[in-house]
């Protein structure tokens, strides 16, 4: 599509202006009628050379093949002109859901050579998406005209968690106590315990740990060293309901969660466990059996990031029914949702049939709104209300969780910016304790 520049308009406007003089000077009529003859043909052969350069020129995008929600990266674009020298200006499509900077750029191109631009990209949603065709503007030789132009294909790119500063983030928030993931291992008192070796004795070994045999043979203290059961399954179940769709700051109840159940597979398949995901309360849910080796995160973040929230109410009994049929193995089961006051008696059926044959965590993404809602200070009659009706609501609440715990459920309530900590913590206590 040609677009006149300012330099063709402002050459026809004068020339319309000079037509005054040439309607009371009859003698100026005839260069007036030349001058517009000549703009004329110079603007069309300038319009025929901008079309012209348009189809000699090439245009290649680069972009990363895996993108980060809320990671900048940088998409490359190369230009190439095929048979003459091109100059213009180049804007690239970007998906509604992203930032961008610098993505509308000048460029000049010489005959027979290539230029590279780049700009960055930021996705704000995980996903499947596209960047548009490239739209370029390129200039006529004189300059009169803009040949805008659609150049090259859609590009469709993947939009994935952003893995690596949760892992960062988690790394700092715990205490120091996983200062190489899945590396440091507790001996502890229990079930789950697998026989590592035979060493020396330290002052610190409980004696039940000796080998009296060994010790015989060796003429010195020899102790049993164990360490946590490498072949156990971790499943965790994803809640893909309606409420999940809230929001505490710029992440949603389910981002939040996605992001601790990840980094929690990461943790436990460096630990040797085998992890696998389920989801519920949306149209298709989704099971990956339970795997080991670290390869298996790459495997559920594709099998997760295009995820997205539903409108329907999480059905517990129907979820833990379907998982139960597909797991032969007893596993460890962590079940992220949001845990409110109606959902007592189908949470507790749902862990009481889990629990026959599995340890179940129920981890529920608490509300920040209703705890600012009771540190408010309460001036008027709405604030007195707004503070009765959030006391009671996280009371009932309150004891929903209370009665899950003193049925055997392990239960985490916290904020959903806290969730990836104690979630990893939670785990690494039931390592411990020998019943994970």
């Amino acid at each position: 599509m040609l677009i006149p520049q300012r330099r063709l308009l402002a050459a026809t406007s004068l020339w319309a202006a000079v037509a005054v003089i040439a309607i009371f000077v009859p003698a100026a009529r005839i260069a007036w009628h030349i001058v517009g003859a000549v703009l004329a043909g110079a603007a069309a052969a300038d319009a025929w050379r901008a079309r012209h350069a348009v189809s000699t020129l090439e245009v290649r995008r680069e972009t990363p093949r895996a993108l980060s929600v809320g990671l900048w990266h940088t998409v490359a674009i190369t230009l190439t002109a095929r048979a003459r020298g091109v100059s213009g200006v180049m804007l690239d499509r970007l998906p509604a859901g992203a930032d961008a900077e610098h993505d509308q750029q000048p460029f000049v191109v010489a005959n027979g050579s290539s230029t590279r631009l780049s700009y960055r990209i930021r996705p704000l949603e995980r996903g499947n998406d596209c960047i548009g065709p490239l739209h370029v503007r390129v200039s006529s030789p004189l300059g009169l005209w803009h040949n805008q132009h659609v150049a090259g294909d859609a590009t469709h790119i993947r939009i994935y968690p952003d893995f690596a500063r949760i892992v960062q983030y988690t790394l700092l928030a715990t205490d120091n106590r996983l200062s190489q993931i899945g590396v440091l291992q507790r001996r502890r008192r229990g079930q789950g315990l697998e026989f590592h070796q035979l060493r020396d004795y330290r002052q610190d070994d409980s004696p039940r740990d000796i080998d009296w045999s060994a010790t015989a043979r060796a003429r010195r203290l020899i102790a049993r060293e164990y360490q946590d059961e490498r072949d156990q399954h971790v499943v965790l179940v994803l809640d893909c309901g309606q409420r999940m769709r809230a929001k505490d700051g710029a992440m949603s109840h389910f981002d939040h969660a996605l992001n601790a159940m990840l980094l929690l597979a990461y943790v436990a398949l460096r630990q040797g466990d085998a992890v696998g995901v389920g989801t519920f309360a949306h149209d298709h849910p989704r099971f990956l059996p339970p795997r080991k080796s670290v390869a298996t995160v790459s495997r559920l973040m594709h099998g997760l990031f295009d995820l997205e929230p539903s409108l329907q109410t999480p059905d517990y009994l129907e979820a833990a029914t379907a998982l139960g049929a597909r797991l032969t193995k007893r596993a460890l089961i962590v079940l992220a949702t949001t845990v409110r006051d109606e959902d007592g008696d189908a949470l507790q059926d749902a862990a009481r049939l889990l629990r026959r044959k599995h340890a179940v965590v129920v981890a529920s993404l608490r509300e920040a709104a209703l705890t600012r809602a009771k540190v408010r200070p309460v001036v008027r009659l709405e604030d007195a209300l707004v503070y009765a009706a959030a006391t009671e609501y996280l009371e009932r609440r309150r004891r929903t969780i209370a009665t899950l715990r003193g049925k055997g459920v392990h239960t985490i309530d916290v904020p959903p910016a806290g969730l990836a900590r104690q979630l990893v913590n939670h785990y690494w206590n039931l390592k411990r304790a020998g019943a994970a």
